[in-house]
């Protein structure tokens, strides 16, 4: 007869081949050592169609900047006297808005005449009016 702690090595024994055995079948690496994952956004559902489909077209040549080439066009912006950030043909209204000026609307379509202001001299309807390229005063 075994003894008993004979009995309990040869189960750990048994145990531990046999969990050996299911992670080789699962590809679960056994050892302790550290293992690099890496994350793919690749599309492999369906073999490599997926990913041809919907990969970048290296015929097309270099990726080129969708936006503006230059940047925004800015125009010198002084809102009773304070200079304000302002891109050209932007509303009046925004601006102002922006720069926390006090201008009364009514309507907003140029009808009533509540929002009129000094746009460079001029009077001119703040709701319809858009800033000018070059330098703006506008005053409330």
């Amino acid at each position: 007869m075994l003894s008993r702690s004979l009995k309990f090595f040869f189960l750990t024994v048994a145990m531990q081949s046999c969990l050996v055995v299911l992670a080789f079948n699962l590809n679960i690496p056994t050892t302790s050592t550290s293992v690099s994952t890496s994350t793919s956004s690749a599309l492999y559902i369906f073999g490599k169609s997926l990913k041809d489909a919907f990969g970048n077209d290296e015929s097309l040549g270099k990726v080129k900047n969708a936006g503006l080439k230059k940047g925004p066009n800015y125009a010198d912006v002084t809102i009773n006297g304070k200079p304000v950030k302002a891109v050209v043909n932007q509303k009046v209204s925004q601006v102002a808005a922006a720069a926390r000026a006090k201008i009364s609307y009514n309507c907003k379509k140029g009808d009533c005449g509540t929002c009129e202001i000094l746009l460079n001299g001029r009077v001119t309807k703040a709701c319809q009016a858009k800033i000018l390229s070059g330098k703006n005063v506008i005053k409330t």
